[in-house]
């Protein structure tokens, strides 16, 4: 039997908007006015988002941030810190009292970007799980995500990298040794991959065409992975009014922000 999912396309928009509204997701969710739901989005302007346990300075140049006009934003759920741009965002939100929910949070993860990885093969990309919240192709890396659970829910989001910038990244993040930062740019260069880099094909398409394909991609991969009856639909006025009031207050404010 497939399992009733709201399906929600909310474009591009702010990393504050964004983590606002996963969180007016996992609110709406948790208190039942809400099926569960899968989201797919963009981030416009550029940001880079931090893992809630991470301090913020220790991670972040803001001034590089500022300059380049990048967004910071702190995520609810853990993980290291993510630069957002030429990739698609996709969060899910489940009860954990749902037949898909998992309480081994590995079996969670491998359960959820089994989605991912259909996706993937839609478009002709071979991937696999790479534990604990990663998918990797060819050896490389080209989706990572996170999870938190909170309120009786099951959040997790997570990236697919569309393209790799991995020099300006790293002008955005901090290297404890400056020495070192050609080496470790190297490194990821080695190991991690994009839809881009996988498929020629994709090399001239434009970035919102391929933004677009790859979403239809990965709507079909979660609907087949986890028998899911995907719903079109839109986040209702309360959500929307929701996710505002928190990218306002909480996400963008500097005591949220500077957690740590």
């Amino acid at each position: 039997m497939s399992h009733m999912f709201r399906l929600l396309e909310t474009g591009f928009n702010p990393a504050v908007f964004n983590m606002g509204l996963d969180e007016a997701l996992l609110r709406s969710v948790a208190q039942g006015e809400s099926h569960p739901t899968l989201r797919f989005y963009g981030w416009k302007p550029p940001a880079v988002s931090i893992g809630y346990f991470q301090g913020l300075h220790e991670e972040i140049d803001t001034d590089a941030c500022a300059a380049q006009g990048v967004d910071i934003v702190r995520r609810i759920t853990g993980g290291g810190a993510v630069f957002h741009h030429y990739e698609v965002t996709y969060s899910i939100v489940v009860p954990l009292a749902h037949p898909l929910a998992r309480e081994n949070i590995l079996d969670s993860y491998r359960l959820f970007l089994g989605g991912i990885i259909k996706g993937l093969a839609t478009l002709g990309i071979p991937s696999e799980f790479s534990p604990i919240n990663d998918i990797s192709t060819g050896g490389k890396k080209i989706s990572g995500n996170a999870q938190t659970r909170k309120l009786g829910c099951i959040l997790q989001h997570g990236t697919i990298l569309l393209d790799v910038e991995v020099d300006q990244m790293f002008s955005l993040l901090k290297v404890p040794l400056e020495k070192a930062r050609g080496k470790l740019i190297a490194d990821i260069k080695s190991r991690v991959t994009s839809v881009k880099h996988c498929l020629p094909s994709a090399g001239s398409e434009p970035f919102e065409s391929l933004f677009s394909t790859t979403v239809g991609a990965l709507e079909k991969g979660f609907a087949k992975s986890l028998d899911l009856d995907l719903q079109r639909s839109e986040p209702t006025l309360k959500e929307l009014e929701i996710a505002a009031e928190l990218a306002a207050g909480k996400f963008a404010s500097a005591a949220w922000t500077a957690l740590r």
